[in-house]
């Protein structure tokens, strides 16, 4: 099928406390670009509002409260008090006020609250579940239910038995967080999850990589996982890719820079250290580090040490600070950079920073794991490097900015084969596929009962 049917598509997306979120960015771009194909399409926030750097399409309403389920179950006899008294803590409004004060979403915190999610209504989340229910029933009234992640699905075979339509997960980052649990609470994580696989129709995937990972991870049917490449929307990063791309060389130092949260898992330790060994390389005594993202409280002594790396070896002058940035303030700053760099330590499933990159012609510089060798391999526009090994990174790094041509040729195919493959309007016809065709199976059995 080519899925130009119109489809009625209830999407619930999981916010991520007030952070600009990779995986609330990527549904909220294929939200739209699904709207853009015809398709009707509600993007429900659960926990909290999501944010997002270009224009929010989700609703102004909060299901499973971050709030009042936390509260629920931290404090058991709340969950006895009739919903009128605890309703207000769903109000986005509340929520996105909590959050800045600064929520951490530690999985090592959280063990008891994912249990208790997924498994729905078996636990004290009756609730809640009726509540998404009832309204899907008379507001959404879907062909098709797509979840976010795998942790905010323990509602699913209510759903399912409730409103008799196909739903689908979509799976991007949720063994980070599960590989994060404490005991007894991942185990317990891992067999609800396999419970809830026959209430699940497909899971959707962004890689070849994740999906065999994930099967194998979760212990899962392979055959039900659909691969949907990520894609972004190109539009806004076409002027500062045609800037780049016909720029003359300049006298200015090189720049290195960095693009995601400020933590451990994103690798900005091994950045520094890979930039100290750079600056001892030849032509780059006056290389910069240009660092962007946003910082969590629970990273700043993290976020110290690293710094302190270039302190001790006097780098420190040469790093630029940016700090959480909008569209406008990501697109000037990957104008001004050179090449871009996230050395992740764990296995990205997304890497939504490197289409980015490639969108606006800034090659990049990655680990040789995750979905990152399968991208480049499809993409061009840069070049892998061993995981954690800051030795073999900055010599990846100086062998890009030591050449201009090479530099401008990563940079010119990466932009092309961007806009040519991993569109937003690409990633929506590829998922409507998907969806179109489960959503055909559900008609065929129920016309035959």
């Amino acid at each position: 099928m080519s899925g130009d049917s119109p489809m009625k598509i209830a999407y619930l997306t999981a916010g991520a406390a007030g952070m600009f979120c990779g995986s609330c960015m990527h549904d909220n771009t294929l939200a739209r670009a699904l709207i853009d194909l015809g398709h009707d399409v509600q993007l429900i926030p659960l926990y909290t509002p999501i944010r997002t750097d270009e224009e929010n399409v989700s609703i102004d309403r909060v299901f499973f409260g971050g709030i009042n389920i936390f509260l629920k179950q931290k404090y058991s006899f709340l969950r006895s008090l009739p919903a009128w008294m605890t309703r207000w803590l769903d109000s986005p409004a509340i929520i996105n006020f909590a959050a800045s004060l600064g929520i951490e979403t530690k999985a090592s915190q959280l063990g008891a609250l994912t249990v208790t999610m997924l498994r729905g209504s078996e636990d004290f989340q009756r609730a809640e579940t009726d509540r998404l229910a009832d309204w899907l029933q008379a507001e959404s009234k879907p062909d098709v239910i797509v979840f976010s992640n795998m942790l905010t699905a323990g509602c699913v075979p209510d759903l399912t038995r409730r409103l008799q339509v196909p739903v689908l997960v979509t799976l991007q980052g949720d063994d980070i967080f599960l590989g994060d649990l404490v005991e007894p609470y991942r185990g317990q994580a891992l067999d609800a999850i396999r419970r809830l696989d026959a209430a699940v129709d497909g899971y959707l995937v962004q890689s070849r990589y994740y999906a065999d990972h994930m099967a194998a991870y979760l212990g899962l049917p392979r055959e039900k996982f659909h691969i949907v490449p990520l894609g972004l929307d190109t539009s806004s990063f076409q002027e500062v890719a045609t800037a780049r791309i016909s720029a003359q060389p300049t006298d200015r130092p090189p720049r290195i820079g960095y693009l995601a949260r400020l933590a451990p898992e994103k690798g900005l330790h091994v950045l520094c250290e890979a930039f100290v060994l750079l600056r001892q390389k030849p032509g780059m005594q006056d290389a910069e580090l240009w660092i962007a993202g946003w910082r969590g409280p629970q990273h700043r002594k993290y976020i110290d040490q690293s710094l302190a790396k270039l302190d001790s070896a006097g780098g420190r002058s040469f790093v630029h600070l940016k700090g959480e940035v909008d569209r406008p303030g990501k697109l000037e700053f990957l104008h001004s950079i050179d090449v871009l760099s996230v050395p992740t330590v764990y296995r990205e499933p997304k890497g939504l920073f490197v289409l980015e990159a490639l969108a606006a012609a800034v090659p990049v510089v990655q680990p040789s794991h995750g979905s990152f060798p399968e991208m480049l391999d499809e993409l061009g526009g840069g070049l892998l490097h061993r995981p954690e090994d800051p030795q073999h990174l900055a010599d990846r790094l100086h062998e890009l900015l030591s050449d201009r041509g090479k530099l401008v040729a990563f940079g010119r195919d990466g932009h092309q084969a961007v806009n040519e493959q991993r569109s937003a309007a690409a990633m929506a016809r590829r998922t409507a596929d998907v969806l179109q065709s489960f959503g055909e199976q559900a008609r065929a059995t129920l016309q035959s009962r």
